[in-house]
């Protein structure tokens, strides 16, 4: 690749665990492993500086002010203090592009930065933080009346998107992970919007990994187990398949969180695995045989990518980015609501050969999309993102100077 930016990039989750800090460390390693040249400013549990081949990282520690978001992810009010830190790096590392890659206290100081030090900015979006906030609300208010409480949800929602656009008007390239987001990222914002999906690690997960030979059915789930996950829908489903007499079948939960109880509670063939990672996790998605994400809220979905790497049919909602990683009847099945949900599972419960060569398929059209193929097309749009800002400055220059003004007037008369 020709003309290599020097990037410094500012992920709003990096040492966290989630699909965000995961994108994040696989984009270092993938730019460590070409030598490509790298500031990463991050939020640790230091102020630290070091350097490891072509990376430069910039830990900065969160004040005891801080308040949680998720597990493991904040925001600390005071953490600007950092500015002036960070600018003398930069200043030191000489970027041509920053990229930062949400709304938060990191990215708002690379922000802030690339508009103070005129440098080009890139923003990414990977989280949809205007419907998390809603579904969270939706939880606490479980006492006010229905409608009320759908009403200020609405309202919170658009407020939160709006702010978010606003927001993002800032970067001259915008990446998003679906194309309903790059689409309404370019027509909320004015700005160039590209795609950036998601890639799979296929040597990981694969089918190959399944340990179990039984003739039970495992219906499989891998994420957080919080409210926006949509999680409890695997009540309702595991219920509507009791109801419709099946037995021989169990659910595979693999996740952590606020949720856990209540499904405990409530499920009766259900197993919990906790957290998995690494070859544990594609043990798990290899011992499914079909995997189901309620979710109406993730912007893409990487478990669900995963699952299908490992040769798993998915049932993904309607709404949000999974959609767009199934390809409905040929690789899985989108489902509008919990009835469909059932019925797709009963589908491929009862029909083990379609199950297979859906599986098949769907490992097919996951291992067309590599890591590699995704990070070159980010290196193509920090291009892009450069050549627009030169341009824009070079505008700006012409309209300025006196000379070109007279030059202009002159031909305008002539």
């Amino acid at each position: 690749m020709k003309n290599i930016p020097r990037l410094a990039y500012f992920p709003d989750s990096f040492l966290e665990v989630n699909g965000v800090a995961m994108t994040s460390k696989r984009f270092i390693q993938y730019a460590k492993e070409r030598g490509f040249p790298v500031l990463c400013v991050y939020a640790g549990k230091q102020n630290r500086t070091h350097t490891d081949g072509s990376i430069t990282y910039l830990s900065l520690k969160r004040s005891p002010l801080r308040f949680d978001l998720d597990e493991e992810l904040a925001f600390d009010p005071f953490f600007q203090r950092h500015t002036g830190r960070v600018r003398r790096v930069l200043q030191q590392f000489q970027p041509s592009i920053v990229h930062i890659t949400g709304l938060n206290d990191v990215s708002i100081i690379g922000n802030y930065l690339a508009w103070k030090m005129r440098l080009p900015l890139i923003g990414s979006w990977h989280t949809n933080i205007h419907e998390f906030a809603t579904r969270r609300l939706m939880k606490l208010g479980r006492l006010l009346p229905k409608r009320q409480l759908e009403s200020l949800s609405n309202l919170i929602e658009r407020k939160i998107f709006s702010g978010a656009m606003f927001y993002y008007k800032i970067p001259k390239v915008i990446l998003a992970p679906n194309e309903e987001l790059v689409d309404s990222l370019a027509r909320c914002t004015g700005r160039k919007a590209r795609l950036m999906i998601r890639g799979v690690d296929a040597e990981l997960f694969n089918p190959n990994k399944r340990t179990v030979n039984d003739k039970i059915v495992r219906i499989g789930f891998a994420g957080r187990l919080r409210v926006e996950k949509n999680v409890r829908l695997l009540i309702d489903l595991e219920k509507r398949l009791l109801q419709a007499g099946k037995r021989n079948f169990e659910f595979l939960i693999v996740g952590e969180g606020t949720e856990y109880e209540y499904l405990s509670k409530n499920m009766k063939n259900a197993v919990f695995t906790g957290f998995l990672e690494g070859e544990k996790l594609a043990v798990a998605y290899a011992n499914m045989d079909i995997f189901v994400f309620p979710s109406e809220t993730d912007a893409f979905g990487n478990v669900v990518q995963e699952a299908t790497a490992s040769g798993v049919p998915a049932i993904v909602t309607a709404k949000g980015g999974p959609k767009f990683l199934v390809q409905h009847g040929t690789t899985g099945f989108i489902a509008s609501d919990v009835n469909e949900f059932a019925r797709y599972t009963i589908r491929l419960m009862e029909n083990p050969l379609e199950r297979s060569k859906m599986g098949k398929l769907a490992l097919e059209f996951s291992r067309s999309r590599s890591w590699s193929r995704v990070f070159d097309g980010v290196y193509d749009a920090y291009r892009e993102c450069i050549e627009i800002a030169a341009m824009k400055q070079s505008q700006t220059s012409e309209n300025n100077d006196p000379r070109a003004c007279a030059a202009k007037s002159k031909a305008a008369e002539s």
